[in-house]
């Protein structure tokens, strides 16, 4: 196997295997993609894929610019990808509801509503009744519910499989259970050494989800990533009980093919332990419930837990290593890496290859937490 890259590429998750595709798909690059455990095993597959831009992103600004076009690159990426990978990632566009139990959760969700509306993007206020025309098995409870109708999902896993399978398609080579243990800076290029050997690259890009501020603090730059564990679950029914991704302030409710239904999460920061405990189930059972009675009546599937990448600011790191230009980090996006996936994917390409500005990413930018804790 070859030893030296254009681009070597560390974490093999929808980060990582977005940017890998985006490279093939449009640059000459030669790409080596290494993977500490199964590509997609980490934050990537325990997603419940929803593309929340408005459901997600409360303010405008840089951040929901960036959301909302990643969700647009999604109504193209989705056979662009099965062509190459013949992967279908089950992009389902039947928009999302934000469910409202009482008259002030109602009040909120119309002004985001028309917050959302002044910066030009559909948002409909549904009443109880409405919402039960579009939702027959929601609660009768509910005073109503806003309705996103650009706000889709995917089968996150697939999604991640279909990066990955077509940038292998186009010629990237990705190395699963190889962990970077150290970077090393050659005359040849910046080595990372692995427990395969070293491997030397042109550019190195590093995208480890949660992990990504402990490679960071190995090449010298203070970038904080923290976990925040999520807990899920999944049900299946014979019938679907749902048609739209349902958001409570106590869960969300995401129909997948075949009748299955999953139901998250949790939020506990700070932690990595891997465990799923009764009390998350029965708390996500119970809201779940509350939104959709019927939900009682599923059959258990599965419960799964993941991490989340965050951030202090909540923003993720896209962007140059300040005392190393060839080093790039593309990471912390929280609750939103599946829908941010194509955009970071697109955009980390053209910095890569020199056709986006780095000031067009300052918001993002990997350093901006430097100063803070020389402050500290």
């Amino acid at each position: 196997m070859r030893k030296h890259y254009d681009v070597i590429i560390v974490g093999g998750g929808v980060i990582g295997s977005s940017i890998a595709y985006f490279l093939r798909r449009h640059t000459p690059y030669t790409v080596l993609v290494l993977e500490r455990n199964k590509i997609g095993s980490e934050a990537s597959s325990a997603a419940a894929g929803m593309l929340g831009a408005q459901a997600e992103i409360h303010e405008a600004g840089p951040f929901y610019e960036m959301a909302r076009q990643s969700r647009q690159l999604f109504s193209g990426l989705g056979q662009e990808l099965k062509e190459i990978s013949g992967v279908d990632m089950e992009w389902v566009d039947k928009g999302l509801l934000k469910t409202a139990k009482d008259g002030c959760e109602a009040e909120r969700l119309k002004d985001l509503a028309a917050f959302h509306r002044a910066n030009g993007e559909p948002a409909e206020w549904m009443d109880a009744e409405e919402l039960r025309e579009k939702e027959p098995n929601a609660s009768t409870e509910l005073a109503g519910a806003l309705f996103l109708p650009k706000d889709g999902q995917v089968n996150a896993p697939k999604l991640t499989q279909a990066y990955a399978q077509a940038a292998v398609k186009l010629g990237a080579d990705f190395m699963e259970y190889t962990e970077a243990a150290n970077f090393e800076f050659a005359q040849m290029g910046t080595g990372v050494q692995t427990s395969a050997g070293t491997f030397y690259g042109e550019k190195l890009v590093l995208a480890s989800g949660v992990w990504t501020g402990r490679l960071a603090a190995q090449t010298g730059l203070h970038m904080p990533v923290f976990p925040v564990k999520g807990e899920c679950l999944s049900l299946n029914f014979m019938e679907p009980v749902i048609t739209s991704s349902i958001i409570s302030e106590d869960c969300y409710l995401v129909p997948k093919q075949g009748g299955r239904l999953v139901i998250g999460a949790t939020m506990r920061s700070g932690t990595y332990d891997r465990k799923v405990t009764a009390e998350a189930v029965g708390q996500l059972l119970e809201g779940a419930i509350r939104v959709v009675p019927g939900i009682r009546d599923g059959e258990w599937e599965k419960a799964w837990s993941g991490f989340r990448p965050q951030t202090p600011d909540g923003l993720p790191y896209m962007g140059k290593h300040p005392r190393h230009p060839n080093i790039y980090f593309a990471a912390g996006h929280f609750r939103n890496g599946i829908l941010l996936s194509p955009i970071t994917g697109q955009w980390m390409t053209e910095l890569i290859c020199g056709r986006k500005e780095e000031q067009s990413l300052v918001e993002f930018a990997p350093d901006r937490f430097v100063l803070e804790q020389m402050k500290g």
